[in-house]
């Protein structure tokens, strides 16, 4: 195979071929030069706004999988964010251990699915400690895959991992994560193609002396649809945005057009079971209600209004009357008239 030339080697046979032709290299680190570097084989189809969302969205899963996983071990146990990188799925599969617990997600109503991966340095300890030990500060690892039993043991583990993550998705999306598979090999499950972009998302778990690395891999297609969703407008809490008078008046068109449910109280008693079993057609039942009072109208549960029983062309009806006034409503008046009835001097001085 022939030898590749350096860039040297390249400016100085350019030089050689046209004298009157200077090549200046352009450096990333001359302030000067308009080239960036960007390597087609790890593109970044996930901009630095959306990585900062990502960022700040499982810091809060980190600090909730703590405290429940501290909760679970009745010990100490700090879930810290580590880094939130982008790469190819191959270079992610080959960065793992083999064994390792290796869980894979479905991630509804998202298509595809998520992985979760557990360091065996961390999920052994844990196991250790779920079944009684964990005194030692340190222990043997086992080089192999987990049992049968060890792998419930790390389901529970697994499990307070999910509802941390869909309590810290809610502001993005409800998120239903489920378990669809648990391998022990990261290269016997491909839900990407190799090259595909993920987002990978490292957590350090720390538990007294023993420590281990989690990660939580998105594929780009499977968030595609929420990209937006993870721009620092979504999350800044100081930008407020107005509300669009088209957006405003779709939403007062759609609230008109809402069904609500009305109910009508006629009236209201307490009977016994032997009334009821002994009650015959044509038995009158005594509610204690003048059918002079008004008819209680309510909104959703709600109460609204007083009404009066009538008809109106040929249908049973009611005549809304006088609303009925919340207690905040009550309330509200008599502090209103409180305060109207105190001298300005006591006004003044409160």
């Amino acid at each position: 195979m022939a030898d590749v030339l350096s860039q040297s080697e390249v400016e100085s046979l350019l030089s050689a071929l046209d004298p009157g032709v200077q090549v200046r290299q352009k450096r990333a680190d001359d302030p000067n030069s308009q080239v960036s570097i960007y390597d087609f084989k790890r593109p970044e189809r996930v901009s630095k706004e959306q990585m900062r969302g990502f960022q700040a969205l499982h810091e809060g899963f980190g600090r909730e999988f703590g405290a429940a996983l501290s909760g679970m071990l009745r010990t100490i146990v700090e879930v810290k964010l580590i880094s939130v990188d982008q790469l190819t799925y191959s270079e992610f599969v080959y960065s793992l251990e083999n064994p390792s617990c290796f869980n894979l997600l479905t991630a509804e109503p998202l298509d595809g699915h998520i992985i979760l991966d557990l360091n065996p340095s961390i999920v052994f300890p844990i196991i250790d400690r779920l079944l009684g030990g964990g005194r030692e500060s340190t222990q043997k690892l086992p080089g192999r895959p987990l049992t049968e039993i060890e792998v419930r043991l790390a389901s529970r583990i697994t499990n307070l991992a999910i509802e941390a993550l869909k309590n810290a998705w809610a502001r993005i999306c409800q998120l239903d994560p489920k378990i669809s598979q648990v391998e022990s090999n990261p290269q016997l499950v491909q839900i990407v193609p190799p090259n595909e972009v993920i987002v990978l998302i490292s957590f350090e778990i720390t538990m007294g002396e023993m420590r281990g690395i989690m990660n939580l891999c998105i594929p780009f297609n499977t968030i595609e649809p929420l990209a937006g969703k993870f721009s620092s407008n979504a999350w800044s809490t100081y930008t407020q945005k107005q509300a669009d008078a088209r957006q405003s008046m779709n939403l007062e068109t759609g609230v008109n057009h809402a069904k609500v449910k009305l109910v009508v109280r006629l009236a209201e008693t307490h009977l016994t079971n032997s009334d009821l079993l002994n009650m015959a057609v044509g038995d009158v039942i005594p509610t204690g209600t003048e059918k002079s009072e008004p008819l209680q109208v309510d909104i959703e549960g709600v109460p609204k209004f007083y009404a009066q029983p009538g008809s109106y062309k040929g249908y049973t009806a009611v005549q809304i009357g006088k609303a009925i006034r919340a207690p905040e409503d009550v309330v509200e008046e008599k502090l209103k008239s409180i305060a109207a009835t105190k001298p300005p001097q006591a006004q003044a001085a409160t």
